[in-house]
């Protein structure tokens, strides 16, 4: 949109010259048609926008939207003008009766606005702000030129459409720098983007480029780009050095420090040790220049430079024989001893032979002349456009120039190689290669699937090796590449290192990552079996489909050729064939990977290992147990799991043998699994062409085998004939699998171009298909997975894996008939059997009418049934189900199931008031006793109601029938998706149906509950009762922490209990349950069956994890006396909530309950989702919960998640009822919990007495949160608070409404908000999150305040912050914990208001603190960065830490200056300090040469104070020049006066302007005191003094030692800090020259002793840690013991110590949170004396002077103090009479 400006007043005419008279009800001017407003409308948050004044007259516009309408189009607003505002968006104006004449409005496109500076505004526009319009033909060229931009780099690459941030630099200028956010969804096209950095840039942008000099045409390229860009007008490219650090691999050297030290320096013009002097001299072999940008990169030992571009205003450069030389100026990097030299290979001629490289360096005079005679050209010698060459140095060994050979192992999966070019850096111990292209492979086509390519690289030697990053420039769909490993040879010393890797490099797999960050393996013997373990489990994730529960299989042992099978005498051998019934095995599942395979024909009997040996045993044995290995060739191993190690073996012959056996040459412990039933008419499977790839159909109709194992990857089969098949997609139906014309597609329709012969390999699985219609034509595969006609050549890429996703029917065959079936057809078999067995009684439904039997004829054949044949007639009632159904068949000899009937939705099987017949096989189990039929809920109508069940012996006709009349759902009847009915006989049941009571009472463990699923399984004398799922109707809050939940269950009688299988179906750590036992009691029975289990769920158990346990039963319990009901019914509790009768008063949102009582609290309880049916307008619901744990409940919190469409909620009142005590509590609450209504908060709280004592006060907490004032210190995310206290917490809860301020958490604002909770007694901490969810997150908190009054007193509690919630700042985190550090108590007066008056004043002060430094001091060139604190103490007391902050746009501590800050005194008096005594001053050495010469430090109490007090030091503040103390104690000998003039205050923290630098004739000296100003002469370091810590570390996560290599400690207490680092040597735990004992304990406990500086009271400690050289860990804990203090100081963390933002150390700051004093043992003596004694002691100097007396006690009296001369244990005398 272009944009167009005006100075002068215009009128604005409507569309229509109509003129309608609007009168106003606000304006009585307005009355008249003709009167007009002269108003200025002004761009939200544009202070560069000088505002379009327009004339607005009811003439003029008809209606407020023709308003908007013109001016979206005077104002360039992305989505025009929809609001307009008054100048501080506080007013909307909604109608132009509300415009006022003269007056200023701010318009933008969305609600809220930002505010802008109107006399900036209302200023003449300029230049750069001229409209521009857009030309087509330029549009059309910008799409027709398109450029490649950017080869790969570390940084380079983005996923489309997300934000990224760009440095924009002036077009010849690169001090003219900008930083920009472009999200390419908010940006309409690549114009408007040009016109946003022409308003930040200040000039017209016609055109950008990259900083090698290529044309940038369209957002989508810039996005691609290396994210710094150049911005230009219409004059061409300037070639210049455009850097910026972030864009170039890698920056630095692993490990090396940031920080850079220059020694000082009095003159600008003094030599800087960065400073280089370069000659090139390009060669004059033929076409030896170049036209590309050439760089030089330096390797020093402190850091690496940034490429540093060579450019010249002389246009001829780098011509061949040419010299040219260059001064540049890198910065100090320490002694360098490599660089690389190389350019971008841009231009018409980039190729270039560089024949020299002479370098001169300016500060040292060093000059170095390194020959390199060598092509930098793609074309040329080894293709390399860069070249490293080693820089001698002195007194280091010179590091030599080698070639890496680099191995690149493409994947075998299809499609898996790439055509796009391969980049990839070494890293290593002496830095890395850079980024290099790998080209010149060995092989003719370079990554291609299954190949190892191998490359040469050239570089100076890094040492070992560690890290290597690869990635590729390929966008498109197919250039991805599926990379298995790298393997890098170093000649040098002869080793080979692995870098595994197994992920694809592809925007469309995984993470959609084109470059990978690989690491290598340690050991020599890991990379091999690191990859076999990485193919075990990729081939388990590929076959495990054939291993579960009743699949049927045979064995293919590949020694002899035959299948394993069953002898009729019993035994087992391998020498059965394919049609071998005796071969065949039912799979049933066990646990993990262990399994039973049950013959399929001999049921009772199951493979086996007895001795050894395979045998063939009963199936219910654990011998039968058989666990799973499964190979990368697909074949399975079959592992004991009673005794490990032994596995089913065959020799040659096919005898079963042990595997242990010696002098067998072909034993054969390894087969080939077959599937029986894959391809039967109707199953769908999976082609599969790899592990995780399968046949697919692709958009263009073509095939291809690198599709995913998805739905769309699924094929039906139609079976046509005996190993012949056709295959529909089951995605694209009518579609089907066909070769035709010499091509292979998805395209056939179903005719004899789609039939395949299925030809099986049972070596190894798999199947070939060959085309009918072509025979010797098979589906083949290229090798970019597409499918193609092939000749069977016996290679690999013919082969399919069929994995089955849903079994078919075969027809002669199966548990339930066919719905192609007829129903006269099976009435014609029963028919048939009556006439063969003569009148049985049977239902009326199952035979059919006399009259059509009449009608057949008699001369079909008679069909003869087996006695395992069954006919199963099932009656649904008014319900239909679309769930599965299942039935199971118990018999005095065992029992058979479950047969699965069929789903309902399929084959319209189970609808309302039909009869569905099935024919199932049940093999002989004895004499019926029971049945049971359920289904598994799935479906979207799973509620079934269940009439009749009839079961029909075929070959006998004998009949039972089941009556059953209930309901199987859920949400009907008893709520229980399965039933038993038992066998009635002579009109009466055999065994009766009774009600299990089930107690399952959960562990009083931290998070032992569960919200996951929970089954049990009932075993008795007379069966079992099958899994049932345990949940009651209604029932939110199951298997809570210390709970007892009572179910019921339905059965026929089991006889007495045996045991219990019980299951949980947790798939999270977070569903983890530990279950304390279950207690059974059988209806009208008082003795209880007890199962103790004490265990958590899931467990592991020989390396496997389990998710069931099977529990026997410990005891009965016979109880004496029937309990009582109020027992039985202790802790439950009653909750009803009543929603009111106002509009859209019910919520959608997910409702939660928080109750404290006086011992614990319940934790988040869920009620229920309004989208459930819950909350609704005017209605009542009730919950049941137990409260047991809780005690005496004292209050209630109620909220909701916020959730749905209509998330806000009136709760009209809240009813509580105890059921065991009969109280009942009704509170009424009448609020809205909404954002949208009241006070916009979510949650409410309400006290509750249960005793005779009042309930609690219900108060308003006011939270004054303050946001620094440092630059970007203003926030837009969400902000949550959770207030703790000595009687609970608040609840996280939202800052949602500032209470003063419309937009919040701005730089330098107070935002002011209030929360109601019920008391919380003493405020001890707060816990803040901002959640991060807008662009710009980042939030630099400085404190928060929160006062409240209670019982008539007023509380005021600080807690500081001072740090970043950023994801991007410090350690990263968005989350603190802050703890209350000073308090003001209550008034004690409230009446007197005089003195409250004063205090208020007392509180409106501000302290003036005066840093001084001298001329010889450092000039930090960062020392913004540099952040100072400052600790004050008093005779009365001493502040916390004050944290100087500086002002962004002025310098602070340079030489010789002066600067002052202003320090709010409730900072500083919330402690009484009286006179001042000493200050601890010290900074953080962040920044560039941080460190300053500090001359003293003066403090007054006021600006218009004639007191102050001065501070001399006179000694550097530095860690590596004077005293190498980055901390300072300074002392003063009393207050002095001064006059200063008084200066209203301002914000906490906010410096004032910055003086004048003072003079150097002030002072004139150390220890000089002038103009009345007394100092100190010997100011004290901190380091003098010391004692001695010793440290426990408690957490995990250290595998080793080396994982505390990154270690570093920080201590501060109220004397200072000090800084400890650590390092490991083998066994040790050392920190410097400080550590004097200490070993590391294991991994839990973590031990070891510092002897470091006095600190006084330790307050916090930062633990530093590097994340390059130390795993993730959790601390939970640190305590220091301080020995000569007998003082023991705890610091909580309890979290992990992780890299949470992109820095390579991070640290993290832990506050005290508790200290405890052990008292010293007194010991008792007797001893005459005579008068004198020799004593000696023992201590620990402090700073202050401390007079020190001995009084010795004795049975007659007492001496007088002596004085002690020494504390050094030497001896002295004093008197004692």
């Amino acid at each position: 949109m272009s944009e167009t400006t005006s100075t002068n007043i215009s009128v604005a005419q409507a569309n229509s010259t109509d003129s309608i008279q609007v009168s106003s009800t606000q304006h009585s001017r307005m009355t008249d048609p003709g009167f007009a407003k002269k108003i200025c409308f002004y761009k939200s948050g544009d202070p560069r926008f000088s505002g379009i004044k327009m004339v607005v007259s009811n003439r003029s516009f008809k209606t407020f939207d023709a308003l908007l309408d013109s001016l979206s189009k005077k104002v360039p607003l992305p989505f025009g003008v929809r609001n307009i505002t008054t100048p501080r968006g506080i007013h909307h104006i909604t109608a132009l009766e509300e415009l006022e004449d003269g007056k200023a409005y701010i318009c933008s496109h969305q609600r809220k606005i930002k505010p802008i500076n109107l006399e900036r505004a209302s200023k003449k526009p300029l230049l750069w702000q001229s409209s521009r319009p857009i030309s087509a033909r330029r549009r059309v060229m910008q799409l027709a030129r398109q450029n490649e931009v950017a080869p790969f780099q570390k940084e380079n690459t983005v996923v489309l459409g997300s934000s990224k941030n760009f440095v924009i630099f002036k077009n010849g200028d690169k001090e003219c720098r900008q930083n920009l956010v472009l999200n390419k969804k908010s940006i309409q096209n690549f114009d408007a983007f040009l016109d946003q950095i022409s308003e930040l840039l200040q000039f017209p942008v016609y055109k950008l480029y990259s900083t090698d000099g290529r044309r940038i045409l369209s957002t989508h390229a810039l996005l691609l780009s290396s994210g710094t860009v150049v911005a230009a007008g219409r004059e061409p490219f300037k070639p210049g050095n455009y850097e910026s650090e972030r864009e170039f691999l890698p920056a630095k050297l692993p490990g090396i420090s940031h920080r850079v030290f220059p020694k000082p320096r009095s003159k600008s013009e003094m030599k800087s040790p960065g400073k280089w002097k370069i000659s090139l001299f390009t060669s004059e072999v033929p076409s030896a220049g170049t036209t590309s940008q050439v760089y030089i990169i330096f390797y020093g030992h402190l850091r690496a430079s940034a490429p540093v571009f060579l450019y010249s205003n002389d246009e001829e450069i780098f011509h061949s024989g040419h010299e040219d030389t260059f001064d540049i100026n890198i910065g100090d990097i320490g002694e360098v001893y490599k660089i690389r030299i190389g350019h971008t290979n841009s231009g018409d001629s980039p190729g270039w032979h560089c024949e020299e490289v002479q370098l001169l360096n300016i500060f040292s005079n060093e000059q170095f002349c390194i020959k390199i005679n060598r092509w930098l050209s793609r074309d040329a010698d080894d293709g390399e456009i860069c070249r490293e060459v080693p820089v001698p140095s002195h007194g280091h060994f010179k590091l030599p120039l080698t070639k890496y050979k680099i191995e690149v192992v493409t994947g075998d999966l299809w499609n898996a190689g790439t055509e796009a070019n391969v980049y990839i850096s070494l890293q290593g111990q002496y830095g890395d290669t850079g980024s290099r292209q790998l080209q010149k492979s060995n092989k003719p086509k370079p990554f291609t699937k299954g190949q190892t390519d191998t490359f040469f690289l050239e570089a100076v030697h890094l040492g070992d090796l560690h890290t290597v990053i690869i990635g590729h420039d390929g966008l498109e769909s197919e250039n991805g590449w599926y990379l298995e490993k790298v393997i890098v040879y170093d000649e040098v010393k002869d080793k080979e290192y692995t870098f595994p890797c197994f992920r694809w490099l592809d925007e469309g797999e995984e993470d959609g990552k084109i470059v990978r960050k690989l690491s290598v393996t340690e050991e020599t013997d890991f990379p091999a079996r690191y990859e076999l373990e990485v193919k075990k489990k990729e081939m388990w994730t590929a076959e495990r489909w054939k291993y579960q529960n009743q699949n049927s299989l045979q064995f293919y042992c590949k020694a002899t050729g035959k299948f394993i099978r069953f002898t009729p005498n019993g035994s087992v051998d391998a020498l059965g064939d394919k049609k071998d019934k005796y071969g065949i095995f039912d799979t049933l599942v066990k646990r993990g990977k262990v399994r039973v395979f049950r013959s399929h024909h001999i049921r009772h009997l199951a493979l086996a290992i007895d001795k050894g040996i395979v045998a063939a045993m009963d199936n219910s044995g654990i011998l039968c147990e058989l666990q799973l290995h499964i190979h990368p060739n697909r074949c399975v191993t079959l592992e004991s799991t009673r005794m490990p190690g032994m596995t089913i073996s065959f020799n040659s012959d096919g005898e079963p043998v042990n595997d242990d056996t010696r002098g067998y040459a072909g034993i054969a412990n390894e087969f080939s699994v077959h599937v029986k039933g894959m391809f039967h008419s109707g199953a769908v499977l999976l082609l599969a062409t790899s592990w995780s790839q399968a046949l697919c159909l692709r958009p263009d109709g073509f095939c291809s085998g690198a599709g995913k194992q998805k739905v769309e990857s699924y094929w039906r089969v139609h079976k046509i004939g005996p190993a012949v098949c056709m295959f529909e997609n089951v995605t694209h139906p009518r579609m089907f699998l066909r070769i035709k014309n010499g091509s292979c597609n998805g395209e056939g329709a179903g005719d004899e171009y789609c039939q395949f012969k299925v030809e099986k390999n049972y070596e190894n699985g798999s199947v070939t298909l060959e085309s009918i219609r072509s025979k010797g034509i098979y589906i083949g595969l290229l090798p970019n997975g597409l499918a193609k006609p092939m000749i069977h050549t016996g290679e690999q890429n013919t082969v399919f894996y069929p994995q089955v996703i849903k079994f078919g029917r075969e027809k002669p065959t199966g548990t339930s008939a066919t719905l192609s079936q007829k129903r006269e057809e099976i009435l014609q078999e029963d028919e048939v059997i009556e006439a063969r067995q003569g009148p049985v009684a049977q239902s009326p439904s199952a035979s059919p009418p006399s009259s059509k039997r009449a009608r057949r004829q008699s001369g079909h054949e008679i069909p003869v049934y087996s006695s395992n044949d069954w006919k199963v007639s099932v009656l649904t009632g008014s319900a239909g189900t679309s769930a599965n159904v299942t039935l199971w068949v118990y018999g005095s000899k065992g029992s058979t199931g479950p047969i699965n009937l069929g789903k309902g939705d399929k084959g319209r099987l189970f609808q309302p008031r039909q009869e569905d017949e099935f024919k199932v096989e049940i093999p002989s189990i004895g004499k019926l006793y029971k049945i049971r039929i359920g289904h598994d809920g799935s479906g979207d109508h799973p509620e079934w109601e269940l009439k009749q069940i009839i079961l029909r012996k075929m070959k006998t006709g004998k009949t039972f029938t089941f009556e059953a009349n209930r309901w199987l759902s859920k949400s009907q009847g008893n709520g229980d998706l399965m039933c038993e009915l038992p066998v009635v006989e002579d009109g009466a049941v055999i065994y009766p149906v009774v009600k299990y009571e089930i107690s399952v009472y959960t562990g009083d463990l931290e998070q032992a509950g569960t919200q996951a699923p929970v089954h049990i399984c009932l075993y008795g004398e007379r069966g079992d009762s099958g899994k049932r799922y345990l949940f009651r109707p209604n029932s939110l809050n199951l298997f809570q922490q210390g709970q007892v939940d009572v179910f019921e269950i339905e059965a026929v009688s089991l006889g007495k209990l045996q045991r219990v299988l019980l299951g949980c179906e947790a798939n999270h750590k977070s569903e983890y349950w530990y279950c304390e036992k279950v207690i059974i009691r059988e209806q009208g029975e008082l003795s209880k069956y007890i199962f103790n289990c004490e265990r958590w769920f899931p467990y592991t158990e020989q390396g496997s994890l389990h998710s069931e346990i099977e529990l026997l039963k410990q005891e009965m319990e016979l109880p004496s006396e029937v309990e009582h009901p109020s027992k039985a019914n202790e802790g439950e509790w009653k909750i009803t909530l009543v929603t009111g009768n106002c509009p859209n008063a019910g919520t959608d949102a997910t409702v939660f309950l928080h109750v404290y009582g006086t011992e614990a609290s319940s934790g988040p309880i869920i009620l229920g989702s309004g989208s459930h049916q819950l909350f609704n307008v005017n209605s009542v619901d009730t919950f049941q919960i137990n409260l047991k744990k809780l005690h005496k409940p004292y209050k209630i919190r109620i909220g909701h998640d916020n959730s749905g469409d209509h998330a806000d909620w009136y709760l009209e009142e809240i009813k509580l009822y105890n059921m065991s005590s009969d109280q009942e509590f009704c509170l009424p609450v009448n609020r809205w919990l909404g954002e949208e209504h009241d006070d916009g908060d979510t949650w409410r709280e309400l006290p509750l007495s249960t005793d005779a004592n009042d309930p609690l006060q219900l108060l308003d907490y006011e939270i004054h949160v303050h946001t620094d004032t440092i630059s970007d210190a203003d926030a837009e995310s969400n902000v949550y608070i959770q207030v703790f206290g000595t009687r609970g917490d608040s609840g996280k809860r939202k800052l949602h409404k500032s209470k003063f301020q419309t937009v919040k958490f701005q730089k330098e604002q107070v935002d002011i908000f209030c929360i109601q909770a019920v008391s919380l007694g003493t405020l001890q901490k707060i816990l803040l999150r901002c959640d991060g969810s807008r662009n710009g997150n980042g939030w630099f908190l400085d404190k928060v305040i929160i006062q409240y009054t209670e019982d008539g007193n007023l509380h005021k509690v600080l807690f500081p912050c001072s740090r970043w919630l950023d994801e991007k700042q410090e350690d990263g985190r968005t989350e603190r914990e802050l703890y209350a550090t000073e308090r003001e108590n209550p008034e004690k007066d409230i009446g007197d208001k005089n003195t409250a008056s004063d205090e208020v004043i007392k509180q409106e002060k501000l302290w003036n603190i005066q840093i001084t430094t001298a001329n010889d001091s450092l000039q930090c060139l960062q020392s913004n960065e540099m952040k100072v604190n400052v600790v004050i103490y008093g005779s009365d007391g001493k502040t916390n830490d004050i944290f100087l902050l500086q002002n962004s746009e002025t310098q602070y501590f340079f030489p010789g200056s002066k600067d002052e800050f202003l320090v709010d005194s409730f900072e500083l008096e919330a402690v009484s300090l009286g006179q001042l005594k000493k200050v601890v001053l010290g900074h953080d050495r962040e920044g560039y040469g941080a460190g300053m010469y500090l001359k003293m430090v003066t403090i007054k109490e006021s600006e218009d104070s004639v007191t102050e007090w001065v501070f001399p030091f006179w000694n550097w503040l530095d860690s590596h020049m004077g005293l190498c103390q980055t901390v300072c104690k300074l002392y003063t000998t009393g207050g002095v006066f001064n006059r200063h003039q008084e200066e209203n205050g301002v914000s906490v923290l906010k410096p004032t302007q910055k003086p004048a630098r003072a003079p150097e004739e002030q002072l004139d000296g150390p220890g000089r005191c002038l103009q009345g100003k007394r100092l100190s002469t010997s100011p004290v370091p901190i380091a003098q003094l010391g004692g001695l810590w010793i440290i426990d570390i408690t957490g995990s996560g250290f595998e080793s030692v080396e994982n505390l290599n990154g270690l570093s400690l920080s201590f501060y207490g109220n004397r200072g800090k000090v800084q400890v680092e650590v390092t490991i040597s083998e066994n040790t735990l050392q920190v410097k020259d400080e550590l004097q004992v200490g070993t590391i304990i294991k991994v839990q406990v973590d031990v070891f002793t510092v002897k470091a500086v006095y600190l006084g009271q330790l307050q916090k400690i930062v633990v530093g840690v590097n994340n390059l050289e130390s795993d993730p860990w959790f601390l939970e804990k640190i305590v220091v013991k301080e020995d000569y203090t007998s003082t023991n100081y705890t610091f909580r963390y309890n979290d992990w110590n992780t890299r949470l933002s992109g820095e390579e150390f991070t640290e993290s700051v832990i506050m005290l949170t508790e200290s405890s004093v052990e008292a010293n043992n007194i010991n008792s003596f007797n001893a005459p004396t005579k008068g004198k004694w020799q004593l000696r002691v023992l201590g620990t100097p402090t700073l202050e002077d401390v007079d020190l007396s001995v009084v010795v006690f004795g049975k007659n009296g007492k001496t007088s103090p002596q004085n002690v001369t020494n504390i050094n244990w030497d001896s002295f005398l004093p008197l004692l009479s």
